[in-house]
């Protein structure tokens, strides 16, 4: 549950998180399942997939709605 909150305070601060940056600032290799796991706890997610060199997701907390 710790990674949770770091990146939950994380989306609070910041308004998104990729994977890239989950791993580099938290060490989560896994942040897709700690996202799940938010939104399990009721907190609004909203999943956009980018395209850069390669497909990758950011997650940002859709502000309004905590």
């Amino acid at each position: 549950m710790h990674q949770s909150l770091e990146i939950l305070n994380h989306l609070k601060d910041n308004g998104s998180i990729t994977p890239l940056e989950a791993l580099n600032r938290y060490g989560c290799m896994r942040l897709g399942a700690r996202i799940f796991d938010l939104r399990s706890k009721g907190y609004p997610i909203k999943t956009e997939i980018l395209k850069s060199n390669k497909k990758y997701a950011i997650y940002k907390l859709m502000e309004g709605e905590l």
